[in-house]
């Protein structure tokens, strides 16, 4: 039994993208590994949203100064962020980092289907 958090939900997720993975291989563009997933957490069970539209503030600035949509968020509580690239970059952490602060969640997985393997990175953004 492991002791991460969400680690249930984390599990059905990552074992559903090296489905994907491993059925398309690399080389699609992002936008077909999201329509994949979706159908994989289905027959898991998953409850998910899609690119769910989140309002970014800043300081005490009463208005939201823009918009980012993170590519899932599952159950509520893990928010998924997937890419298509060679090889996961600092910035893509960053990305994904970001996103978890905007959407108020703590666990998130950011998923690579673009090299030869499926990688991805569990993230904990701490409180």
């Amino acid at each position: 039994m492991s002791k991460l958090k969400h680690h249930d939900i984390t599990e059905k997720i990552i074992g559903a993208s090296f489905e994907v993975h491993s059925f398309l291989g690399n080389g699609f563009q992002e936008v077909i590994y999201q329509r994949a997933l979706a159908w994989e957490f289905s027959q898991r069970d998953l409850q998910f949203n899609r690119e769910i539209e989140q309002e970014i503030y800043y300081k005490d600035l009463p208005n939201p100064i823009g918009t980012r949509r993170a590519d899932f968020v599952v159950e509520n509580k893990v928010l998924v962020e997937i890419k298509a690239v060679i090889e996961l970059q600092d910035v893509h952490l960053a990305q994904a980092l970001n996103y978890l602060k905007a959407y108020k969640l703590e666990i998130g997985l950011l998923i690579n289907f673009g090299s030869k393997s499926m990688t991805f990175k569990r993230l904990i953004l701490s409180q």
